[in-house]
């Protein structure tokens, strides 16, 4: 009898666009601009992309564009959590609050948002979706991230 061994490698398909950006703006925001400047319709997700192992969740919104066969989508890349920290002064111990960053793609760490697009039908230009993003004011920068560098990929599996 023949023996089938499947690995997680199998599974996964890199054949997607990643665009990271750069900007201050709140996520509802930048949603609202992008669908503004490229003509999407991204909604926010019911749920958001939770990882119990990192205590971190992150707003995601999705536009499945069915007539071009394109997924589009827009992620935080920073958590921002309240947590409790002990410390003690000699005899005394004290609780203050602390805020802990986590980024769901630790290696761009900089980086407030990434637009993952992913197409059955290589027709997207990127050029021109990076062009139009610079000219949206509030954006300070945008850039194309290869996928294959991206050492944490398996964040991006929505």
């Amino acid at each position: 009898m023949a023996l089938h061994k499947l690995l997680v490698d199998d599974f996964y398909d890199d054949t997607y666009k990643l665009i990271a950006i750069h900007c201050g703006l709140e996520d509802y925001r930048l949603a609202y601009l992008l669908n503004q400047s490229l003509g999407l319709n991204l909604k926010r997700k019911s749920d958001d992309l939770d990882f119990e192992y990192m205590k971190s969740s992150y707003s995601i919104f999705e536009w499945n564009n069915a007539s071009e066969y394109v997924t589009w989508n827009l992620v935080s890349n920073v958590c921002k959590k309240e947590e409790d920290s002990l410390y003690s002064t000699g005899l005394f111990q004290a609780e203050e609050k602390v805020i802990k960053t986590f980024n769901l793609v630790p290696e761009y760490k900089t980086v407030d948002y990434f637009i993952k697009i992913s197409e059955e039908i290589q027709n997207i230009n990127e050029k021109l979706i990076l062009n139009k993003l610079q000219h949206i004011p509030q954006i300070v920068t945008s850039y194309s991230v290869n996928p294959s560098k991206v050492k944490s990929k398996d964040h991006l599996i929505f």
